[in-house]
C-alpha cells in the first residue's frame, strides 16, 4: 500500500498529461448528465478512472523512452573515427561485446539481410553457399551449398522462409533449407528486395526487367521491361514501397508495378549510380557514383540534394541506420557518418580484411552488418539501433505463438499492390471519383428499358405438348419477371427521376398568365 500511495503522489505535468490525454471524458453528474440510471453511471464511471489511471501511468513511464541515444563522445583534440572495434567493445557491457563477432567463409563474397525484427541472419555466398541462424544466440537454423552461383538473398515475411536468387532461377527454402518453390519466371536475377506490407518478392535481372509477386497466393503482379541495362542498384522505399533503381546515366527512378513507366526520375549524378539506400522513414534517400562523391536527396520535395560528401575513393554499397546514420563502404574501408554532424567528417571508420560486398544496419541494435569476399563481420555502432522499438510491429522477442499471430493479422492487413504511389498518404483517402461513378450508374438505372425477352419454345411431336396458347403464357410470365426484376433495381437505386417543373411567367399578368407563351 505504501508503494502504490508513493507512486500516485508523484506529480506529472500537464503537458505530459496532454500529450497522452485520450478526449473530454463523459459528463456524469447527476443532475447535468443525460444517463438515468444508477447503474449504468456507475460502469461508466469505473470505465472512466481506468482511462484516466491509464493515462497517467502512460506519461510516468515516458521516461524510460529515452529521446537521446547514446553515442560515442570523444575527448577535445580527439576524434572518434580512430577508435577500433576492439576498443569500443572493451568500453561496452558484455551483452553488447557479445554483438561483435566475425565469420571467416570460404564461398564469398556475401550477402547478409537481417529480418524485420533484427533477431535473424541470412548469409548468401557468390560460390553457392547458404546459411541462416540467430545471429543473437548464435543457434545456426540451416546451412547448405546450392552448388550454383548466387546473388542476393532476401528474406519473407517469417524468418521460417527467404528467397535465393540464384544462377538461373529463384528458389524459396524454409528454415531447415528444404526447397519449397522454385520460380522460373524469375531468371537471371540480380537484386531481391521483399516488400513486408504488399507481400510482394521483388526483383530485378540482368536484362533489365522488372518483377513483382504476390508469395501470400504465388501469382505476378506484373513485370515489364524498364530499359535501364543490366540493373546493378535497386532498393525498396519502406514509406510507399517504391522501387528506386539507379542506371549508368546517373538517373534514379522510382517504379510501381500499377505503371510501365517510372512515377518519377531524378538526375542525381553526372556519371554511373553506383549504390542507392533510402531512410527507414522515407524522408531521405543517399546515392553514390564513381566520382567519389555522395549526395543525400530530400525524397519528399524531389529537389536539390540537402547534403553532398566528398569521399577518397569511390562508394560500392551505402546502409541507412534507423536514427539516421548513413555507412558507406569503399573497397575494403567503412565510414559511418552522423546525420546531426556539420564538419562532414565520419564519425567510425573500420578497416576490413577483405573487399566490402554488401552491408546493412540491423534493426533495433547499435549493430552493422558487413559482408566481405571472405566472410561475414557484425560491428558496433553506438546509437545507430532504435531503441524504442514497438513490439506490436515487429518484435525482436517474439515466440512461435506471437509469430503465428502476427503472420495472420499482416494477411488480413494486407494493402493491395494497386495502393503504391508515390505519396504514402494517399491509403487513407477515399476513393472520391469512384464513388461519384458508382452513383452516376444508379441514375443511368432509373432511365434504361426492361430488357427484351428472347423465348424460343422446344418443338414438341408429343400429341397435346406445347399449343400456341402455352407459348404465348409462358412468354408473358417471363416479361413479367423481367419487368419485376426492374423495377427491384430501380427502388434498390433509391434515386427517384427528376420531375420537369412548369416554368413560370416572370411576369405576373393576372388573369391572362394563361395566354403567356412558355418559352417567355
Amino acid at each position: 500500500m505504501k508503494r502504490r500511495r508513493l507512486r500516485e503522489e508523484l506529480p506529472i505535468s500537464a503537458e505530459r498529461l496532454a500529450k497522452h490525454s485520450k478526449g473530454e471524458g463523459i459528463n456524469l453528474k447527476p443532475r447535468t448528465s443525460r444517463i438515468k440510471s444508477k447503474a449504468q453511471r456507475e460502469k461508466l464511471q469505473t470505465k472512466e478512472e481506468a482511462i484516466d489511471r491509464t493515462v497517467k501511468d502512460a506519461a510516468r513511464a515516458e521516461i524510460l523512452l529515452t529521446e537521446e541515444y547514446g553515442v560515442l563522445e570523444a575527448e577535445p583534440g580527439e576524434r572518434t573515427a580512430l577508435l577500433k572495434q576492439s576498443q569500443i567493445a572493451k568500453m561496452v557491457d558484455i551483452t553488447s561485446a557479445a554483438k561483435r563477432f566475425t565469420l571467416k567463409l570460404d564461398f564469398g563474397p556475401y550477402y547478409g539481410k537481417y529480418t524485420k525484427n533484427g533477431r535473424h541472419l541470412i548469409l548468401g555466398g557468390r560460390r553457392g553457399h547458404v546459411a541462416a541462424l540467430d545471429w543473437v544466440t548464435k543457434k545456426l537454423a540451416c546451412e547448405m551449398n546450392v552448388m550454383e552461383s548466387i546473388h542476393d538473398v532476401a528474406w519473407l515475411h517469417v524468418e521460417t522462409m527467404y528467397a535465393v536468387a540464384q544462377k538461373n532461377w529463384v528458389y524459396i527454402y524454409d528454415n531447415q533449407g528444404i526447397e519449397l518453390h522454385c520460380m522460373k519466371q524469375l531468371n537471371k536475377i540480380n537484386k531481391l528486395e521483399f516488400l513486408p506490407y504488399h507481400f510482394l518478392l521483388a526483383s530485378v535481372c540482368r536484362e533489365g526487367f522488372l518483377s513483382w509477386l504476390d508469395v501470400s497466393i504465388g501469382q505476378f503482379v506484373n513485370s515489364y521491361c524498364a530499359k535501364e541495362g543490366n540493373i546493378q542498384a535497386m532498393t525498396q522505399n519502406p514509406s510507399n514501397a517504391v522501387l528506386c533503381v539507379g542506371n549508368s546515366k546517373g538517373v534514379v527512378s522510382m517504379w510501381s508495378p500499377n505503371s510501365k513507366e517510372p512515377l518519377a526520375k531524378m538526375l542525381c549524378h553526372k556519371h554511373a549510380i553506383n549504390a542507392v539506400a533510402v531512410h527507414p522513414y522515407g524522408t531521405y534517400m543517399a546515392t553514390s557514383c564513381p566520382a567519389t562523391i555522395v549526395k543525400v536527396w530530400d525524397v519528399r520535395k524531389l529537389a536539390g540534394p540537402v547534403h553532398k560528401y566528398k569521399t577518397r575513393s569511390p562508394v560500392q554499397h551505402l546502409s541507412y541506420s534507423y536514427t539516421g546514420q548513413l555507412a558507406m563502404a569503399m573497397g575494403n574501408i567503412v565510414e559511418v557518418y552522423r546525420p546531426s554532424s556539420n564538419d562532414r567528417k565520419p564519425y567510425l571508420r573500420h578497416k576490413a580484411d577483405w573487399t566490402v560486398s554488401s552491408m546493412q544496419f540491423c534493426p533495433f541494435e547499435d549493430v552493422l552488418g558487413v559482408g566481405t569476399a571472405r566472410g561475414f563481420s557484425s560491428l558496433l555502432v553506438p546509437g545507430s539501433g532504435e531503441a524504442n522499438y514497438d513490439a506490436l510491429e515487429a518484435n525482436p522477442f517474439q515466440t512461435k505463438v506471437q509469430r503465428r499471430e502476427a503472420e495472420v493479422k499482416a494477411l488480413l492487413d494486407k494493402i493491395q499492390p494497386e495502393m503504391i504511389t508515390l505519396d504514402p498518404i494517399a491509403i487513407l483517402e477515399v476513393d472520391v471519383p469512384s464513388l461519384k461513378d458508382k452513383v452516376e450508374a444508379k441514375k443511368k438505372v432509373l432511365y434504361l428499358k426492361p430488357k427484351d425477352v428472347d423465348f424460343k419454345p422446344r418443338r414438341t411431336k408429343a400429341k397435346g405438348k406445347g399449343g400456341t396458347a402455352k407459348v404465348i403464357k409462358t412468354k408473358n410470365i417471363l416479361k413479367d419477371l423481367s419487368r419485376r426484376e426492374h423495377i427491384a433495381t430501380v427502388r434498390q437505386a433509391g434515386i427517384r427521376p427528376e420531375v420537369e417543373q412548369k416554368p413560370v411567367p416572370k411576369k405576373d399578368y393576372g388573369v391572362l398568365n394563361r395566354f403567356v407563351s412558355k418559352s417567355k
